[in-house]
């Protein structure tokens, strides 16, 4: 089963020094529980802002790393939500698109572009660059699906599921739906309102995981991938 957590800084408390701090601690927190993505979807930051807050995220993230990786199997892997240049910048680990984004393919392209630059041009940036992108995808319909995966995304996800509560006039996908949605052969993750109760049902659909933001946010990650696994 897939984790991936989805960062929303504005539900934590206080002014944005303390959400940016609380968003820290707990992109530290999923890396250690061993999430296995992690999307950076901070879209109101400049992009100054977000290439900063980058920068320290995937710190977390490879020291968090560092410290589990004889304990546990997983490796955790952080994408930035639609901007490519930035995930480049920051040395993430991929990208996150929206459906409406340029093609997985022309991400790939632009990444290889960069990297053959940066070889060629100063060592000390290659390892920005030094491997294929992660690519993940937002759809909402199995044409969207069809299309992620013919433009080469690594994998997708689908929302959404449930009705989400702070979105009560959004139309919810539902199951059948999401089970016509990983007939496909690439990887569905499932989000959208998914909680402990709901997240097996997702599964019984055939969805590859669970992908949430309050979910993650709201409760001790450890204990939700523990219970999770355990389904």
């Amino acid at each position: 089963m897939l984790f991936y957590y989805i960062t929303d800084r504005s539900q934590f408390p206080g002014d944005e020094s303390a959400r940016r701090h609380a968003l820290l601690d707990k992109i530290a927190e999923a890396a250690s529980a061993g999430v296995d993505y992690i999307q950076l979807r901070e879209k109101d930051l400049s992009t100054r802002e977000l290439e900063s807050l980058a920068h320290e995220a995937i710190r977390l993230v490879r020291k968090e790393q560092r410290i589990a990786s004889s304990e546990q199997q997983t490796t955790t892997s952080l994408l930035i939500n639609s901007r490519t240049d930035v995930a480049l910048a920051a040395g993430a680990d991929g990208v996150h698109l929206r459906s409406e984004d340029v093609s997985a393919s022309l991400v790939r392209s632009i990444w290889s572009e960069a990297r053959t630059q940066s070889s060629q041009t100063a060592a000390r940036d290659s390892k920005l660059v030094a491997r294929s992108p992660l690519i993940a995808v937002s759809c909402h319909s199995s044409s969207d699906i069809l299309r992620a995966e013919a433009e080469g995304a690594d994998f997708v996800v689908f929302a959404p599921v449930f009705e989400k509560k702070d979105a009560p006039g959004t139309k919810p996908q539902g199951l059948v739906a999401l089970r016509e949605a990983c007939a496909a052969k690439i990887p569905v993750l499932a989000l959208g309102g998914v909680t402990l109760g709901n997240a097996v049902h997702c599964l019984h659909a055939g969805a590859a995981g669970i992908a949430a933001i309050r979910l993650f946010q709201e409760n001790r990650i450890e204990e939700v991938v523990r219970s999770l696994r355990a389904l």
